[in-house]
């Protein structure tokens, strides 16, 4: 039989493999490789063009999405009242500075949903109240956090307002804090706390009814206890109510039912009763969340993103999903048990039984313990990076020379100003050899801290120089434009006496009474009911 053409000789089972030479059976070996190589590049192309259209479309999805997300965010000013003038805590030795966030509940019905909400349909379209209002403050290390609120019915000296929408101008009152929200936004809220409370407030967050319901559950619900059956109805001697009925023990609260929660008051027995009962609910949440690692769950992360962007409004330099989200692993990161939630300590208010106002020793410890990064808590380690220290400078002219202003600070949102400390301090000065130190005799100021101030860097090392000839820390210097040359603001902090009064530090934990402090970690809390709404 004549040999084959094809040059090659079957393999195993038929199969037919190349003759010495290289060749395959289709006659070229090399050609058919290079076939199949090239078969190979084109699935490969292929591929990576499927591939390459993937990503770019996830990509832009997400990116739609992420603006879609910034476009759900309400933003507003910061600020919207008169500047306070309140100084931010100085940097630690690494830089760091402590942030500080106002909450606002707002119970504004200026929507069906809301009105539902809420109830008091009467009251659709009216200027929206700021009955919840509460500072988180998250340390400048980031290792612990409080939660303060103060309650709506605190009277408070309130600056001058304009509403950024309307320019609506609201001139200074005293009125309870829960009208600012109504006197110029959150804005004015926000001008509100730092001239109480002389802390340095970041950024402000409104949240009304609608915004609740969604958050809880976005969250799936939150863990709260009663101590007894609780039903928060209207009854013969007072009307209205939440509407919140739970029976004793714990239970996970969520949509109208949290909502409940928050707004409850006359179940607890008193506005600083709810006002514990909205701690024990954020705590709870905090550790919800920790609970649930919804920062590395990307479907529950969603779901939370949404209902945040649509619930919140913000000030402006927090108002995208980027700003929001790092807030929020850093609130992420304080341990439970180092989060402290205190209500400011009050009085019965003298001209109104139905209001109270600061405690004014007390509360004005907790104002410093903020001011000055102090933890309300003892579950830390010391920390090793204390507050640096501001840089001494020569003074550019002698004491002689120098014009110095004093002026009196000494009122508050509680006392008038003392009359006669700027003469009295003027006076000290003069005997350290400022003879041209003069008194300002326009009105009164109001300063919670005896300040330097100085309008130019040439003047930086005099401003010192009259700081240390009154004993004032240097930490109290501070450049400002508002004044033309040297000038010492008497705060209320120095009332009486011509030596500048020294204070100690106020420690780690050292909450004063009548705070009512409730640590994140304690799950132990439970409200107690008034009598008249248990069943």
């Amino acid at each position: 039989m004549a040999q084959s053409s094809v040059r090659g000789k079957a393999g195993p089972e038929g199969a037919v493999t190349a003759a010495p030479g290289g060749q395959g059976p289709s006659g070229g070996g090399r050609r058919g490789a290079r076939r199949e190589r090239g078969r190979g590049r084109r699935v490969l192309r292929w591929a990576a063009i499927v591939l390459t259209l993937a990503i770019l479309g996830s990509a832009g999805a997400g990116y739609l999405y992420y603006q879609h997300l910034n476009g759900n965010i309400t933003k507003g000013s910061r600020i919207s009242g008169d500047d306070s003038k309140v100084r931010r805590t100085q940097p630690d030795a690494a830089g760091r500075t402590p942030l500080n966030i106002l909450l606002i509940g707002s119970d504004s019905r200026n929507s069906a949903e809301n009105v539902k909400l809420g109830g008091s349909r009467d009251n659709r379209g009216n200027p929206p109240l700021g009955d919840v209002q509460m500072l988180i403050h998250l340390s400048a290390d980031r290792k612990s956090a409080a939660m303060v609120s103060i309650p709506r019915d605190t009277r408070v000296a309130i600056p001058k307002c304009v509403d950024p929408d309307t320019k609506r101008v609201y001139q200074p009152t005293e009125d309870i804090i829960n009208t600012t929200l109504a006197r110029g936004g959150a804005g004015c809220t926000l001008a509100t706390w730092e001239k109480l409370t002389g802390v340095y407030i970041d950024h402000w967050m409104t949240i009304d009814f609608a915004g609740v319901v969604r958050m809880a559950d976005a969250i799936g619900g939150v863990d709260v206890c009663v101590n007894q059956n609780v039903w928060d109805h209207s009854t013969p001697a007072q009307r209205g109510g939440s509407g919140l009925k739970l029976k004793a023990g714990h239970r996970k609260v969520k949509g109208v039912q949290a909502l409940q929660w928050l707004r409850t008051r006359h179940a607890w027995g008193s506005d600083v009763m709810r006002a514990r009962a909205q701690h024990m609910y954020l705590n709870s949440m905090i550790r919800t969340l920790k609970g649930q690692n919804v920062f590395t769950d990307s479907g529950r992360l969603m779901d939370l993103a949404e209902a945040a962007t649509k619930s919140l409004t913000v000030s402006q330099e927090i108002g995208t999903v980027k700003k929001l989200y790092d807030l929020g692993t850093q609130l992420k990161s304080v341990p439970a048990d180092r989060i402290t939630s205190v209500t400011m300590p009050n009085v019965e208010d003298p001209l109104n039984k139905e209001h109270v106002v600061p405690q004014t020793t007390a509360s004005d410890k907790l104002w410093e313990m903020l001011r000055d990064d102090v933890p309300l808590d003892r579950n830390g380690k010391p920390s090793k990076s204390k507050t640096k220290s501001p840089r001494t400078k020569a003074p550019s002219l002698q004491p002689s020379q120098l014009g110095v202003v004093v002026a009196n600070g000494t009122g508050s949102s509680t006392q008038a100003a003392v009359p006669g400390r700027a003469a009295a301090i003027d006076t000290v000065l003069a005997q350290a050899g400022y003879g041209r130190a003069t008194r300002d005799t326009s009105a009164a100021l109001s300063e919670d801290e005896t300040v330097v101030r100085y309008p130019s860097a040439d003047l930086e090392g005099d401003a010192q120089g009259v700081a240390k000839a009154l004993g004032i820390p240097l930490g109290q210097v501070e450049r400002s434009t508002d004044v033309s040359g040297v000038t010492v603001v008497v705060g209320a902090d120095w009332r009486t006496g011509t030596a500048y009064p020294k204070k100690s530090a106020p420690k780690a934990g050292d909450i004063p009474e009548g705070s009512d402090a409730i640590n994140g970690a304690d799950t132990s809390r439970c409200m107690d009911v008034y009598q008249p709404y248990r069943w």
